[in-house]
């Protein structure tokens, strides 16, 4: 059974730099990927692979999802020596997944050297909840809208580039579609290159995959969802509705024709 939830942005609350807190804009959505796990305490395992598997990070995750009922663990796929064996341990005796954001490109060569793409195939089977943010929703995505090339610190200046992810749902994803404009330029560049479908989330929304169906969760009232493409030399940027029940998945990663 196929389970996703994939955020296309915003903060979990976390220190500021200059002091304070940043606001909770995920609650509602984090919520919900515990009540899809169907566990009163779900085992919930945080990927911090594209922040270089940053420890501070992982302590802002356990605080946040413990107060949701999760018992919370890390999978370092950088800082510890891991055999495949305890790697598919972990993955497969959890109940969520969850990633973090980051390098998406650096993300996904460690993730297939180290077969982390075939486990989570596994995982599909066995119904675990896939989930994450920003890298972390492109990576279920056949491609992504990435800003990898950022994370090499060479200049501010970057091109923004497609990512290859797990192709669990069959269409590229963009995120931050609302809070990083820059991101509907590269879009609507990327995708008359690009055959199929985009899906763009902004900050405070997700896409929530139930096998071949969809839904989109919204933890902010204004953020909203698109699928994104070119037909007959036109660019397309439909709203995806928000609606309670879920829809065919096929409808929503299919051209018109």
């Amino acid at each position: 059974m196929l389970k996703i939830i994939a955020i296309g942005g915003g903060e979990i609350r976390r220190p500021k730099k200059e002091g304070g807190f940043y606001k909770n804009e995920t609650l509602k959505i984090d919520k919900e990927i515990v009540s899809f796990s169907g566990k009163k305490s779900p085992k919930l395992l945080f990927i911090p692979t594209a922040s270089s598997d940053a420890e501070g990070y992982f302590e802002v995750i356990k605080k946040h999802f413990t107060k949701l009922s999760c018992r919370v663990d890390a999978l370092y796929l950088i800082k510890d020596n891991l055999s495949e064996a305890e790697i598919k341990n972990k993955i497969l005796n959890s109940d969520i997944i969850y990633v973090g954001g980051g390098n998406t490109l650096k993300m996904m060569n460690i993730w297939r050297k180290n077969n982390l793409d075939k486990i989570l195939k596994l995982a599909v089977k066995r119904g675990i909840v896939l989930s994450g943010i920003s890298a972390g929703s492109i990576c279920w995505f056949k491609s992504g809208l990435s800003d990898s090339r950022k994370f090499t610190g060479k200049n501010d200046k970057f091109d923004f580039i497609k990512v290859s992810g797990l192709d669990f749902v069959d269409a590229l994803h963009c995120p931050h579609y609302d809070a990083e404009p820059e991101r509907r330029v590269a879009l609507k560049k990327i995708m008359k290159k690009t055959s199929g479908v985009a899906i763009a989330i902004d900050n405070g929304c997700a896409l929530q995959i139930l096998d071949d169906k969809y839904r989109l969760i919204k933890s902010k009232k204004t953020a909203r969802a698109f699928r994104v493409f070119w037909f007959k030399g036109r660019f397309i940027c439909e709203t995806i509705n928000l609606e309670k029940n879920f829809k065919l998945l096929k409808n929503l990663v299919t051209k018109f024709s």
